[in-house]
C-alpha cells in the first residue's frame, strides 16, 4: 500500500512542506530511503524500527521504498523520524486513519522507545501548515505552546509514538492546544531583571544610553576596569520601546529555528540581549554552516547585541558585521542554497581605553608603553567606528554616590520618554521605506530632516575645527542631535541639542590617545 504523511524542512526562518511517500511492495527485504536525505535522516530507520518494536508493532521484512518529495532539496535532521514511522505503519495495515493522516502535518525525533523529541523551528513549521491548509499539526508536546500560537489550525502535543497511534485510531483521543499568546505576550513584557534604579551616579552615561535607545543608534563605552560599562549595557533593553507583535513573532521565529527557545515557550516578549565572548568565530556571529544557522547578530534582531571588550575580538569576525550593520540582514550564499537572515540591532559595545586599562583614569597611573594606546584603539577599524554614533567615557563612581541612598530614576520613567521619542521618529518617517528611527537615515533623509540655523551652524564648524574631529563625525553628530531635540520635544534642532552630541564623538577628536 502507497501511504502519504506530510513534514516540514526549515530553510532560513521560513518553512516548506515535504511530502513523505511510503510504499510497502511485495518483494525484496531491503528499505530504501530516497530524496536527497542527510546521514541524520538515512539513520532514522535505525531509531524507527527500534520505536516501531518497543511498542508491540512489527517492521515490514519486505521491501519499503520511502521518498522525501521535493526530491531535489536536502532534508537534514531528525525530526522527519515520527512522520516516516508513521506512514510505514500506515501502509503495512498495522494502524487505521490512513484516510485522513494526509491532512495533518507532523514532526518530532523518536526515541528508541518510541518516546518523541523536541524540535526545532516549530513555530515557522506552524506558520506553513496553516499557510498549505493541513487540518492539524502535530508536534513534540514541549513544543506544542510555541506552535499552539498560530490561530486556524489544531496543534497536537506529544510526548509517545503511542499517543498518536491512537490518534489516528480514535481521533478524539487527543485535544489541541490552546493558547492565549497575546495576553502571555503583553503580562510579561515588563518583566525585568535589571533596572537603572539599581545604578548609583553616572547620570551622563544613563543620558547616553537613553539617546542611544531613543534613535536607535549604536553606542560604544570606553572606561578602566569596574566602571560599570557591562552593568549599564545589560540594562538598555528595560528602557527601549516594547515588541510589537509582528516584532515579537519574527524574532521567536529566528530563536525556533537556531534552538534557542526554552521548553514550553511561547513568544519573546522582550527584545533580546545577546553578549558572545570575545572569541567567538565569524561564522557563530552572523551565522552559517553546511545548513545555514542564524548567527548572534539574528538573534539579537529587535533588541541589543553588547560586545563586551571590544578590541580583544578578531579582527575578521569585527569586519563581518559591517555589512549587516548597514542592510539590516546578513545574507549566506551556498553552491546550492542563499539565505536571508533579518538582522536589524542595535550594537552596545564596550572597552578598555588601552590594553592596562588606566589610560585617562582620575586616580591610576597608566603604565602601557609610548604608542600602545593607539595602537590597541587601532584593533577597532575605520569603518566599523564609523557605524557607532556615540563614544561614550565612562569613569568609576566615586565613594560618595555609591553609599548614596537616594533612589535613582527607574527604568519605567526613561522607557516612556523613549517611546514619546520613537513616537516623533515614526510619524516623521512614515513615508520612507525601511526607515523607523534616526539613526537609519541616509545622507538624503538627513538633509531634509537635520536643518540647523546659522548659530548652530557656527558651533558646529567651531567644534569640528578646534576638536579636530573627523569627516566621519559630522553625520553623526547631526543625527544624535536629532534624537536629543526628539527627546527634548522639540521641532528644530538647537545650538544646546548639537552642543551634547559633540560631546559624544570622544574616538574621533585628533590627538584622543596622545
Amino acid at each position: 500500500m502507497l501511504i502519504k504523511t506530510f513534514g516540514s524542512a526549515v530553510f532560513g526562518v521560513e518553512a516548506i512542506p515535504i511530502s513523505i511517500e511510503v510504499n510497502h511492495l511485495a518483494t525484496g527485504a531491503k528499505t530504501v530511503l530516497v530524496g536527497l536525505p542527510d546521514n541524520a535522516v538515512k539513520e532514522s530507520i535505525q531509531r524507527i524500527e527500534s520505536a516501531i518494536k518497543s511498542n508491540g508493532y512489527r517492521m515490514p521484512r519486505t521491501r519499503l521504498v520511502i521518498s522525501l518529495a521535493p526530491a531535489d532539496i536536502r532534508k537534514s535532521g531528525s525530526a522527519f523520524d515520527l512522520a516516516i514511522a508513521l506512514g510505514i505503519l500506515a501502509a503495512s495495515e498495522q494502524m487505521h486513519g490512513f484516510d485522513v493522516i494526509e491532512n495533518y502535518m507532523i514532526m518530532g525525533e523518536l526515541g528508541l522507545d518510541g518516546t518523541i523529541q523536541p524540535i526545532r523551528g516549530a513555530l515557522p513549521i506552524a506558520i506553513t501548515a496553516k499557510r498549505e491548509g493541513f487540518q492539524g499539526l502535530i508536534v513534540p508536546g514541549q513544543n506544542s505552546r510555541e506552535a499552539g500560537m498560530v490561530s486556524g489550525i489544531d496543534v497536537y502535543g506529544v510526548s509517545h509514538i503511542s499517543q498518536v497511534i491512537s490518534f489516528f485510531n480514535n481521533p478524539g483521543f487527543l485535544q489541541p492546544v490552546t493558547v492565549d499568546a497575546e495576553e502571555e505576550f503583553f503580562h510579561s513584557q515588563y518583566d525585568f531583571d535589571f533596572d537603572f534604579s539599581e545604578v548609583k551616579g553616572q547620570e551622563n552615561i544613563k543620558r547616553a544610553l537613553e539617546i542611544a535607545a531613543a534613535g536607535g543608534h549604536n553606542a560604544i563605552l570606553i572606561g578602566p576596569p569596574g566602571a560599570g560599562k557591562t552593568m549599564l549595557a545589560k540594562r538598555l533593553p528595560t528602557i527601549l520601546p516594547p515588541l510589537s507583535l509582528p516584532e515579537a513573532l519574527e524574532t521567536t521565529k529566528i530563536h525556533s529555528v537556531a534552538g534557542k527557545l526554552p521548553e514550553n515557550a511561547t513568544l519573546i516578549s522582550k527584545r533580546p540581549f545577546r553578549s558572545p565572548h570575545h572569541t567567538i568565530s565569524d561564522v557563530a556571529l552572523v551565522g552559517g554552516g553546511g545548513i545555514p544557522q542564524p548567527g548572534e547578530i539574528s538573534l539579537a534582531h529587535h533588541g541589543v547585541l553588547f560586545l563586551d571588550e571590544l578590541p580583544e575580538f578578531k579582527r575578521s569576525v569585527l569586519e563581518v558585521m559591517r555589512q549587516p550593520m548597514e542592510e539590516r540582514k546578513v545574507s549566506i550564499s551556498r553552491a546550492k542554497l542563499a539565505v536571508d537572515f533579518p538582522a536589524n540591532f542595535m550594537l552596545i559595545a564596550s572597552m578598555n581605553p588601552c590594553p592596562c586599562g588606566y589610560y585617562n583614569h582620575p586616580e591610576k597611573e597608566c603604565t602601557c608603553a609610548p604608542g600602545m594606546v593607539q595602537k590597541y584603539l587601532n584593533k577597532i577599524s575605520g569603518p566599523l567606528l564609523d557605524r557607532i554614533d556615540l563614544h561614550v567615557e565612562v569613569t568609576p563612581v566615586p565613594f560618595s554616590e555609591l553609599s548614596n541612598y537616594i533612589q535613582a530614576e527607574a527604568s519605567s520613567v526613561i522607557r516612556e520618554r523613549v517611546i514619546i521619542a520613537r513616537a516623533s521618529q515614526t510619524e516623521r518617517f512614515r513615508f520612507q521605506s525601511g526607515v523607523f528611527c534616526n539613526a537609519q537615515m541616509n545622507i538624503r533623509i538627513l538633509k531634509e530632516v537635520c536643518v540647523i540655523n546659522k548659530a548652530g551652524e557656527n558651533l558646529l564648524k567651531t567644534a569640528m575645527q578646534k576638536l579636530n574631529l573627523s569627516a566621519r563625525a559630522y553625520e553623526r553628530i547631526l543625527k544624535v542631535s536629532r534624537t536629543i531635540a526628539d527627546l527634548g520635544n522639540s521641532e528644530d534642532i538647537k545650538p544646546e541639542h548639537l552642543a551634547e552630541a559633540i560631546q559624544y564623538r570622544s574616538l574621533d577628536r585628533e590627538g584622543w590617545a596622545g
